[in-house]
């Protein structure tokens, strides 16, 4: 009940927030466009293969973000096929979760927990992974080469699942109880 009480409030503080001409921190609804849920499959296969040109030339801390959006663009990807827009790594998670619990998508939920972002100390999460590769002082990281083949293998395994749904005949529609309505 939670998630579904946060996303309904992400929805209405959205839609609030674009009719008085403010930009948007969280999901809005849109209509469903193809185009663009394939352009984010499509950046998705991009970031993934800069992990191996990373790879190649010793850039060991930029392929944890890498990982992170690829597995990022395919929510991105997901939430189109909804009609949805989002400008939130946190509700981008929590709206997968949220269908994903429901029986809508079929999605690992390995994939969204890699890109859910924790708030409270002791929590880590590939966010943090991510960001503690690109903002400390190594260039050479342990647990990226142990983790390369894993993740990779990981966010291919995440695009397929992803253009499957993208690409799937079937219409998504956004679960009624978390659209605001006036």
């Amino acid at each position: 009940m939670k998630i579904e009480q946060e996303l309904k409030d992400c929805f209405k503080t959205a839609e609030k927030n674009e009719k008085a001409g403010i930009k948007h921190k969280g999901l809005l609804v849109r209509n469903f466009n193809q185009e663009e849920a394939k352009g984010y499959i499509e950046k998705a296969k991009r970031e993934l293969e800069l992990c191996s040109l990373y790879k190649d030339k010793g850039f060991d801390y930029k392929i944890p973000e890498e990982w992170y959006y690829t597995l990022y663009y395919c929510a991105l990807a997901i939430l189109s096929k909804f009609g949805v827009e989002s400008r939130s790594q946190k509700y981008t998670a929590l709206f997968l979760k949220y269908v994903k619990e429901k029986g809508v998508i079929d999605y690992d939920n390995e994939f969204i927990e890699m890109i859910i972002v924790h708030v409270k100390k002791g929590e880590v999460s590939n966010v943090d992974k991510r960001e503690e590769a690109r903002y400390s002082h190594l260039i050479k990281i342990e647990s990226v080469e142990k983790e390369y083949e894993e993740t990779t293998q990981l966010c291919k395994k995440a695009i397929s699942q992803c253009e499957e749904i993208v690409y799937s005949d079937k219409k998504f529609e956004i679960p009624k109880e978390i659209i605001f309505k006036e």
